[in-house]
């Protein structure tokens, strides 16, 4: 099995880079700072017109998808987004379930953020250094959290929210007035593990705002996507398992856990019309025959019986001991990290799997029992017969293809660790004092990042697995 790189030092990484605010005279989300073909014998006309058939299949999917091949998003907010985990979530998606489509990812928050600015600079000092300088084709714009001041709401600072909302909208109407945009609602402050700090909560006052963000996206036909109630519904369902838990969910109650961040990115993909589906593979396991492939293209079934009959293709033999077969899928499912509690938690409470990471194995016709399922070798799992005949989620256990995946989301990771040092930890924190070699520094750290996106985008690429299928013995185990 494909081991994927340790995660643990990117996880400290990410944990480093976050500051937890509440120093004096700064807002509390000033936070989470760093072979052409040779011949066409019959063998490869086959996998060619096999080959023209999945891509026709999944360029439907991407033509029915928010983003296109070529596009460059945007996430424009404030520290919340410079987390950098619901849009390093939603690039790996991405990566994973669309790996031959080319998109670049720009993570552009900054802690302390507002309609107005913050610390970056002014709102439009952001807009054109942090979004529009990169020639950006879809925008998301998630602001809120620090606008409303972390206190009652107040008329007079909700309507320089609302004009300063506007006023961004404008600017990128006439500097890329081609864009897609998407407007987030805020994610919430939690109210509910803890309680509210005053009469009604601080989250009464971000869902006023998000009511504002739904109402001027539809009124502009802008996407918008609820960051809000997905994960309040969390809250309330850890909390009511275990209340000491929960409040891991949003440490602080303002900056989200991983799992968190994972919900708000389903919200996301979700308003973009993310297909849910990795691949689909339906077999009729009495007769070896393949009824459904979805996604995917599945060789050589084999439905062996004894050593006689071994290099048979087909074997009609009642006494057959497995099934084997070969399996391209077009994608790689969505990783996910089950070390981490939080991650636990919001699968636990969500419909992310349904939603968002369907990668199904569906085998029919097979006689009562428990069956054991290997792919390249290597133990995935036991399954009863009527598991199989309802279909297994393949997503949700460790394969070849997740190892695959956890490494798309670790050079995700890296990925954007490297931009954050090289826009804030050398460019920002060194320009003022003009060192001589800073733009070489800056060019050589653009050059470092760009090698390592081709990296991320050549370990997305699927790969055959060979499956095999057979009856566990009354007694045998499954070993891993």
């Amino acid at each position: 099995m494909v081991t994927a790189p340790a995660i643990d030092s990117d996880r400290n990484l990410r944990d480093m880079i976050g500051i937890i605010a509440g120093t004096e005279g700064l807002p509390r989300c000033f936070a989470w700072d760093l072979c052409a073909l040779l011949s066409l014998s019959n063998f490869f006309l086959r996998f060619f017109v096999l080959g023209l058939f999945l891509s026709s299949a999944s360029a439907g999917e991407t033509q029915r998808f928010h983003l296109h091949d070529g596009d460059t998003v945007v996430f424009f907010g404030d520290s919340i987004t410079n987390q950098r985990l619901y849009s390093v979530f939603t690039e790996t998606y991405v990566l994973t379930r669309f790996p031959r489509m080319r998109v670049n990812f720009v993570h552009s928050g900054w802690s302390g953020d507002r309609v107005t600015g913050g610390f970056g600079g002014s709102v439009d000092l952001r807009l054109d250094r942090d979004v529009f300088a990169y020639g950006a084709t879809v925008i998301s714009v998630m602001l809120g959290m620090n606008d409303g001041e972390y206190r009652p709401y107040d008329e007079n600072i909700f309507n320089i929210f609302a004009n300063g909302y506007r006023h961004i909208l404008d600017r990128i109407k006439i500097a890329a007035p081609l864009a897609r945009v998407t407007l987030l609602e805020p994610s919430p402050y939690d109210d509910v593990t803890r309680p509210p700090e005053f009469p009604g909560g601080y989250n009464s006052v971000l869902l006023s705002y998000g009511n504002f963000v739904r109402e001027l996206a539809r009124a502009r036909g802008l996407t918008v996507a609820d960051l809000n109630a997905p994960v309040i519904a969390l809250l309330k369902g850890a909390s009511a398992d275990s209340p000491k838990a929960a409040q891991r969910l949003i440490p602080d109650r303002v900056h989200p856990s991983p799992g968190v961040h994972l919900l708000m990115a389903e919200a996301l993909l979700r308003s973009w019309g993310a297909p849910s589906f990795v691949s689909v593979v339906d077999i009729d396991g009495s007769t070896g025959t393949l009824r459904k492939a979805e996604n995917t293209a599945i060789d050589s079934i084999a439905r062996r019986g004894g050593a006689g009959d071994s290099d048979a293709k087909l074997s009609s033999a009642p006494e057959w001991t497995r099934l084997e077969w070969t399996q391209s899928d077009q994608a790689l499912p969505m990783p996910l990290e089950m070390d981490d509690e939080t991650i636990q938690m919001a699968l636990r409470h969500s419909d992310f799997m349904d939603a968002l990471n369907r990668e199904i194995l569906k085998v029919s016709g097979l006689p009562g029992g428990r069956y054991s399922l290997q792919i390249d070798g290597e133990a995935v799992g036991a399954f009863d017969a009527a598991e199989l005949a309802t279909g297994i989620n393949l997503s949700a256990v460790k394969t070849p293809m997740s190892s695959q995946a956890q490494t798309v989301l670790d050079l995700t990771y890296r990925r954007n660790h490297l931009r954050f040092a090289r826009m804030m930890m050398v460019d920002n924190a060194l320009k003022d004092f003009h060192p001589v070699k800073l733009r070489g520094a800056l060019d050589a750290l653009e050059s470092l990042e760009q090698e390592v996106l081709s990296l991320q985008r050549a370990a997305a690429l699927p790969k055959a697995h060979s499956y095999r299928l057979e009856p566990l013995v009354s007694g045998q185990r499954v070993s891993k």
